[in-house]
């Protein structure tokens, strides 16, 4: 089984500590996001085919390398650097420092650990597509050597993300759009020439219809990378969570509602002062993200590889 850690949330920036206890004690109890109802994940090594994290600051967990080694399995990082401007993306790390925690990941764990995610392409008057040409082609270049791979997707605008795109827009002064597939396949296309001119592949996740001359299908969850990290066969299934995810099997040992770092466009956070509050109450003891105890809100759909 790969474990995912998480598309839901970010358990390397957040959730560090909780984590590496789950992995001490073997497993962790997660909440269906459909049903609410708790299930165990088995987390001892002998059941773990891999981990995937999902994440932008992997910093708590690069301070403990040692006890991923010993955990014995093989990892991949998929890291999300957009660099975007404070009024979309209010609390993530600077660029530079994602990018000098990506470049030690393909130095000290293995070249093929790290792919940089530049996901999700936001449209709005502070990041028009030549913006995201040139903010692109710079972080690529300060990433060449560092990932083989990069993975992007055009921003989905749920109603939860219209919401909060809304709201930032009014009180900070900016405009939003989704513009046409046409504008969107131009850019990739754009950015794909970018990434092959600095080493590497540029994939689409989960949405086949930008797959512009030079992109490939992302598989973010992807037994084969793992399989050569660990420089042994390893096998799972071709089993996506969403229409046109082409991702191996995995289950996700997060929960939503639980990221603070306050980006507009999160698919995974309805509303950033929820995921604070449950970030200050969260227990890194407890076998479960969330307390047992605590009551999510209306279940989310898994919208998200």
């Amino acid at each position: 089984m790969i474990v995912s850690a998480s598309y839901r949330t970010d358990i390397p920036a957040f959730y560090a500590e909780w984590f590496l206890r789950r992995l001490d004690e073997g497993f962790a109890l997660v909440r269906n996001p459909y049903s609410a109802q708790m299930y165990r994940v088995d987390l001892r090594p002998q059941r773990v085919t891999g981990l995937v994290f999902w994440t932008r600051n992997f910093g708590p967990l690069l301070e403990r390398l040692d006890r991923l080694r010993a955990f014995g399995r093989p990892f991949v990082v998929q890291f999300t650097i957009t660099d975007y401007p404070r009024r979309i993306e209010p609390a993530v790390i600077p660029a530079e420092k994602a990018v000098a925690q990506m470049r030690r990941l393909a130095r000290e764990v293995h070249p093929l650990c790290p792919v940089w995610r530049y996901d999700p392409v936001l449209f709005t008057s502070l990041t028009p597509p030549a913006f995201h040409l040139e903010n692109f082609g710079r972080l690529a270049a300060a990433l060449e050597g560092a990932a083989d791979e990069v993975v992007i997707s055009f921003a989905q605008i749920y109603a939860k993300s219209r919401r909060n795109l809304d709201a930032a827009a009014r009180r900070h002064g900016f405009s939003w759009e989704d513009p046409p597939q046409e504008e969107k396949m131009a850019l990739a296309a754009e950015l794909a020439a970018v990434a092959r001119r600095r080493g590497m592949r540029l994939t689409v996740c989960s949405q086949p219809e930008y797959l512009a001359p030079g992109a490939e299908v992302a598989r973010c969850v992807d037994v084969r990378r793992l399989a050569r990290i660990s420089g042994e066969p390893l096998e799972a299934p071709l089993k996506g969570n969403r229409p046109d995810c082409a991702c191996h099997e995995s289950r996700d040992i997060g929960e939503y509602d639980t990221c603070p770092h306050g980006c507009l466009y999160c698919y995974a956070v309805r509303h950033r002062r929820v995921a604070l509050a449950r970030y200050r109450a969260h227990d890194p003891a407890s076998p479960s993200l969330l307390p047992l105890a605590d009551e999510p809100p209306a279940p989310l759909p898994l919208l998200a590889p």
